[in-house]
């Protein structure tokens, strides 16, 4: 298929640019909301996974949609569907970000696809992003997201399935109040109602309850990978979401055992896996 074939063509390639910086406050706002959760890092390093706190899309309220985002044709295509979540991504780390840094953030646009999926139409927006400091490249992501039809409230609602149990080596576990989900949605800018409005959240877009963030289960996923025995930083993180994880439920996330300890994952309480990850 060629550029000129693919849907929304003009949007391809389409590059932006914001500035922002890791400040000792976003720091210290970060780890309170991971508190006992993250990796620890060198002598004025920023957590892992502060990057997704960086350079929030920053819109008057006039420019929001329904769903509390703003609206996508401000810096995303208008694709027909209204519902929109993580599907998931990849890193590559270079350099940790240190508290104080200026950080540039270039993104771009790279791909646009229409699918048929089992629950219907589905489009998904991948959109890759540069970190710079004054020292180089940081951080190179490419963030993959994924439009849903509108959700029919009153529709039977199809239960996750459980995944055969798997040992795993590590194993962790944090609780997902409201308060969570509100707070980092703060120190993110992110006005999507799914996270803090329950009559939205269940209403309207059909879900149990509020929704936990993608990139909190990305951020505990990141930094159980550097937890590993003599592992570090991993330099490349692959994340995938499975299926909604809904707050007020403890969420466990894990790292495979043996020749798995590569794999990650979060799951509930029900043994329903919420996102994967791979490391190298």
């Amino acid at each position: 298929m060629s550029g000129q074939d693919k849907p929304f063509a003009e949007w391809l390639g389409r590059t932006s640019v914001s500035d922002d910086v890791v400040t000792p406050r976003l720091a210290d706002s970060f780890a309170a909301i991971f508190d006992g959760h993250l990796a620890q890092g060198k002598e004025g390093e920023a957590p892992l996974g502060i990057h997704w706190c960086l350079s929030p899309a920053i819109a008057p309220m006039a420019q929001l949609g329904s769903d509390g985002h703003p609206a996508k044709n401000l810096t995303l295509p208008p694709v027909p569907l209204p519902r929109r979540m993580w599907a998931g991504g990849e890193l590559e780390l270079f350099d940790p970000l240190r508290i104080g840094d200026e950080v540039r953030r270039t993104s771009t646009i790279e791909d646009i696809v229409h699918k048929q999926g089992r629950t219907g139409d589905l489009w998904f927006v991948a959109v890759g992003h540069q970190y710079e400091t004054q020292r180089g490249l940081s951080v190179r992501e490419r963030h993959d997201i994924v439009y849903r039809e509108a959700a029919d409230p009153s529709a039977p609602r199809k239960a996750p399935v459980p995944q055969a149990p798997e040992d795993a080596s590590i194993v962790r576990s944090i609780e997902t109040p409201p308060t969570l989900l509100f707070r980092y949605s703060a120190i993110t800018f992110n006005g999507h109602r799914i996270h803090y409005d329950l009559p939205y959240a269940t209403g309207v877009e059909g879900y149990d309850g509020l929704v936990v963030h993608g990139p909190i289960q990305a951020t505990l996923l990141l930094n159980l990978a550097s937890m590993r025995p003599g592992a570090g930083p991993p330099g490349r993180f692959s994340y995938r979401g499975l299926s909604p994880a809904i707050a007020g439920r403890t969420l466990s996330f894990k790292c495979g055992a043996g020749d798995r300890s590569n794999t990650l994952w979060t799951e509930g309480c029900d043994g329903v896996r919420h996102m994967s990850a791979t490391v190298a």
